[in-house]
């Protein structure tokens, strides 16, 4: 690691928590370079729900590049570009009776934010934003300042404006519901928080601490929304693309938002992809109003088409990975029993949190695992959450000896605790 040390960014992050070089992949499996297999639990902070190296798709993207078709093309017209938008239009759209337009922004989940703040402002008039407690869309300015966190927020190192937080559901307590405040303070004319542009809402909140609305809630901010005359807009982001099971997480509360983000696994093989989905009457912009050099990477809509076409043609897939999220859950919930349930699991899906409480046992936990052989990282306020996120394609032993390492390395950290209090 002494060359990473010396040349690289003290910002670097992962290479901390997990200090190995990684050589290969495959599957959930990544191997050292000195040839330790490690079982990967983190899938690319959900950019890789389908696996490292997913070989059917890794077919499609080697065949194109074969051919020297477009790879960069800016936002030209492309073979790929069509058969994506097509696709992704009668597989993943008309099957939920959705219709939208297709904006490819820059290569991030950030570039996307962006691009959906600045558009609902185009369109409204207005310039306040609604976001949430514990949420979390991106490291760039006007990203940033929707998210909660003060860690991320002290080292913009200026001003951060634009937007007005709300509790999350569940943030005061289970028994508040706090959609009845939000719509206080967006109808009271003596309020002195301004009509939004758009409200700003992640189904589940990933980096908050895997935080889970309900139906309900997420269906009253959706009403809000459209009484006060704002944007409703889903970051799916990491919740998207299968992470809860249905492709988008929205599904299960059947809303319909006005623009929905989406980034990350979009691409099937963790490649650079990131779109925003508008609705019709909402696509405001001006020829060149919003661009960037590297949206709509053609290789990455090569791959986003081959996971479409494998995994979300029928609903088989999405049926499996709502039996083996429920499958984690039960282990967690076993887990946590057998401290007295002084630890909390929730989540959807395959984006399951197990909340320690303390950071200093999901750190702990966190770094036993990894001598051990698995990848966990850490989300939530002070990162006290051990956040669990497999590929979705994870073969039941793999995922089950994963879950094994997890139990073991926090006994191991909860007895050295109790030792060192006595």
């Amino acid at each position: 690691m002494h060359a990473f040390e010396v040349l690289e960014s003290n910002v670097r992050s992962y290479s901390r928590s997990f200090p190995a070089i990684f050589s290969r992949a495959r599957g959930s499996i990544m191997l050292t370079e000195g040839g330790r297999k490690v079982i990967d639990f983190l899938s690319g902070a959900g950019a890789l729900n389908y696996g490292h190296n997913n070989h059917q798709i890794k077919a499609a993207i080697t065949e194109y590049l074969a051919s020297d078709a477009v790879v960069h093309g800016l936002d030209m017209a492309t073979p790929a570009k069509r058969e994506f938008m097509e696709i992704f239009s009668s597989v993943i759209l008309r099957e939920r009776n959705l219709q939208y337009r297709f904006q490819f922004t820059g290569p991030t989940g950030a570039n996307a934010i962006e691009a959906a703040l600045k558009l609902s402002r185009k369109v409204t008039g207005r310039q306040n934003i609604i976001s949430f407690t514990n949420g979390y869309h991106g490291m760039s300015l006007g990203a940033i300042a929707a998210s909660g966190n003060r860690f991320y927020r002290a080292a913009s190192s200026v001003s951060l404006a634009g937007a007005t937080f709300m509790p999350y559901d569940g943030y005061l307590g289970p028994a508040v519901d706090t959609t009845d405040y939000l719509q206080k303070v967006l109808t009271d004319e003596s309020s002195g928080v301004d009509r939004p542009a758009a409200i700003l809402v992640e189904t589940v909140q990933g980096e908050g601490g895997i935080n889970v609305a309900s139906k309900e809630w997420l269906q009253s901010i959706q009403a809000i929304a459209r009484d006060v005359g704002a944007l409703f807009i889903v970051d799916d982001i990491q919740m998207g693309c299968g992470r809860t099971g249905e492709f988008f997480s929205f599904e299960f509360a059947a809303l319909s938002p006005d623009i929905v983000v989406l980034s990350k696994s979009l691409s099937g093989y963790g490649l650079p992809l990131s779109m925003l989905l508008i609705k019709e009457g909402l696509d405001a912009w001006r020829p060149g109003e919003h661009t960037g050099t590297f949206r709509g990477n053609n290789l990455a809509l090569v791959s986003g088409t081959a996971a479409i076409n494998l995994y979300w043609r029928s609903p088989t897939f999405s049926q499996g990975v709502q039996r083996m999220g429920e499958l984690v859950r039960r282990r967690l919930e076993a887990i946590a029993a057998d401290y007295g349930n002084s630890f909390a699991v929730r989540g959807r899906g395959l984006a399951l949190g197990f909340d320690c409480q303390a950071a200093e046992i999901a750190e702990a936990t966190m770094r036993k695992a990894f001598k051990k052989g698995l990848i966990v990282e850490r989300c939530g306020p002070v990162d006290q959450v051990v956040k669990v996120l497999p590929a979705l394609t994870i073969d039941p032993e793999t995922l089950n000896r994963g879950l094994e390492i997890f139990q073991e390395s926090l006994a191991e950290t909860l007895k050295q605790t109790r030792s060192a209090v006595i």
